[in-house]
């Protein structure tokens, strides 16, 4: 397909943004606001704000199956439901059908996808931590991966501007291994969990207890009332789609903002797979894509492509950008496109009882737990048989009727009992980080899609590091609890779950410093194709153990700013 003439400057555009999701919003966002014509290329269909979340207000009983996970889901969700909640009724439809979007697994790969306007902004865990300075210095330091090309200090001012704009609840704690940032008040801790925090802080002296931090708007600031968005509700349905804004997505934030400059142009139902490279020009001038529905061919073009459809999609798209200069995929030059997988791993940890408090209770449902920060090789820590370390995410709360299932009893004396508040319990589980390895990659198989686009093959696994880290997880975890006077402590190391199972794919396409061992420079630019940016997980040249969504939206906020620079000097 060759377009020119009126056809293509109907289809030309200053910038185009490939993906709606958390880093894909935030291009869309900031390059608007400077002024440039964008276009959202967004794969999967269009879910608008409010009305297009058609369960956020049902009740269990609105659904067939109570909202539960039922055959359906087992067969043709079968990635998703690996995490055993993404397959719900309740929020199904916000994750993709892995039977109609398939891939393979050489080695296991849990890939949990979301093909629709928005993306995974609409689904994630909201927990939002700025890296560490070391963060940005490990891989230095102790010899894994390359080293980062940008420091903390160059991402600190995108940090808070990002901060400021989403809102994050949480509270400043002075640590050097979690940075503060801008937040509103934090969510308030039950007095389980505020017990627990004072015998952790008496007992182990290098260990710390915070609420966590999480986009989610407690006190709501003029540009976000300003965009309808509202303070959390405490209704822990956030799967679902929030129709009060209170948390930070596309649709309650970025997607608005753009809008009101008058230069967003958003086309849905579109599978970006080709970045279309003039080898004459030394640079690329557009994209191809396919319509998912009618699988009718586009191009669209622009002066500067920013790739946002996730770790795996923005690498997918790159992989099969080939061209005289580029033979070996754009930016390949190292080899490196598709490897490095990184996630977190997870799925170990402790729980336990405790006794007392029985007339204590909390207000509403909180979507936010704790957090223990890495102690492990930090500070005075003791020396690890691994490298790298690990955080815990948790909570305290007491048992509700549900308790009733499988237990002795029936008729009025046991309903009634069921009534009553049960006992208070605690958990708190690892997400640990895992190191860059050339050889946890994904390739495209010969196997094609309904589009007659290439399926990706995972080939991944945790390494002997993550392994080691795990059993440290899990004993530390039980030791806490027993410390904090907790009982019927039970620890747990489950080794079943893949990576991709902490839904934090990330360094597919790393940057670094040289064009011979990665694929992105320090401002995010493909090396020798410099107005394409990518700024979603796949530039991540490490995985630290916090949540890394705060840190592509800073990326992103930061690449923005310098493409705009570079594109007014005329340089791109």
């Amino acid at each position: 397909m060759n377009i020119q003439g009126k056809e293509k400057e109907k289809m030309t555009y200053d910038a185009i943004v490939v993906g709606s999701g958390i880093s894909g919003g935030w291009a869309a966002k900031e390059l608007c606001e400077k002024g440039l014509k964008v276009l959202m290329i967004e794969r999967g269909r269009d879910i608008k704000h409010v009305e297009g979340y058609d369960t956020a207000m049902k009740n269990p009983w609105d659904f067939p199956h109570r909202g539960n996970m039922d055959n359906m889901a087992k067969e043709e969700y079968w990635a998703s439901v690996r995490t055993g909640y993404t397959g719900r009724e309740e929020h199904r439809k916000m994750f993709e059908n892995d039977k109609e979007n398939p891939y393979l697994e050489k080695r296991g790969f849990d890939w949990i996808r979301g093909y629709h306007v928005g993306g995974r902004s609409l689904m994630w865990g909201r927990q939002s931590y700025r890296w560490n300075e070391k963060d940005f210095t490990a891989n230095l330091e102790d010899g894994h991966g390359v080293d980062w090309p940008i420091r903390y200090k160059d991402l600190a001012p995108w940090y808070s501007y990002v901060e400021s704009f989403i809102g994050v609840s949480g509270t400043k704690d002075g640590l050097d291994v979690l940075p503060d940032g801008n937040y509103q008040p934090g969510m308030e801790m039950n007095c389980v969990e505020k017990d627990f925090k004072a015998k952790i802080n008496k007992k182990f002296g290098g260990r710390a207890v915070t609420i966590g931090r999480t986009a989610h708007l407690t006190s709501p600031t003029k540009i976000q009332t300003d965009l309808g968005r509202a303070a959390c509700q405490f209704r822990n349905a956030c799967m679902r789609g929030c129709p009060y804004g209170g948390y930070f997505s596309t649709q309650s934030a970025t997607l608005p903002a753009a809008n009101k400059t008058g230069n967003l142009t958003l086309t849905t139902d579109k599978i970006v797979h080709q970045v279309i490279f003039d080898d004459e020009k030394g640079k690329a001038v557009g994209v191809k894509a396919i319509d998912q529905n009618t699988k009718e061919e586009y191009e669209y073009f622009a002066k500067i492509i920013f790739l946002n459809a996730s770790a795996i999609n923005s690498t997918w798209i790159m992989m099969q950008s080939k061209s005289k200069t580029h033979p070996n995929g754009l930016g390949n030059e190292s080899d490196q496109l598709g490897r490095n997988i990184m996630d977190h791993h997870l799925s170990v940890g402790a729980s336990g009882t405790f006794e007392g408090m029985e007339d204590m209770y909390y207000y509403g449902r909180r979507a936010n737990g704790i957090y223990v920060p890495r102690f492990a090789n930090w500070g005075s820590d003791k020396k690890r048989d691994f490298v790298r370390g690990f955080g815990y995410q948790g909570g305290a709360s007491r048992s509700t009727w549900g308790r009733g299932t499988g237990m002795d009893g029936f008729g009025a004396d046991f309903k009634e009992a069921m009534t009553q508040v049960g006992p208070w319990s605690m958990g708190i589980g690892g997400f640990g980080e895992t190191l860059p390895d050339e050889n946890n990659r994904f390739i495209l198989s010969d196997k094609k899609d309904k589009w007659g686009l290439p399926v990706v093959e995972f080939d991944a696994a945790w390494g002997e590091n993550a392994l080691k880290m795990r059993i440290a997880m899990m004993n530390e975890a039980g030791e806490m609890l027993d410390a904090a006077g907790f009982k019927n402590i039970s620890t747990y190391n489950n080794p079943t779950p893949n990576p991709g199972i902490g839904i934090h794919e990330m360094g597919t396409a790393r940057m670094g410093r040289d064009k011979k061992t990665s694929v992105l420079n320090g401002n995010n630019q493909v090396w020798g194709a410099s107005n394409v940016f990518v700024t979603d997980g796949a530039a991540m040249t490490s995985a630290s153990c916090v949540n890394p969504s705060l840190t592509y939206m800073a990326l992103t906020a930061r690449a923005a700013d310098f493409a705009v620079s570079e594109l007014k000097k005329m340089n791109l």
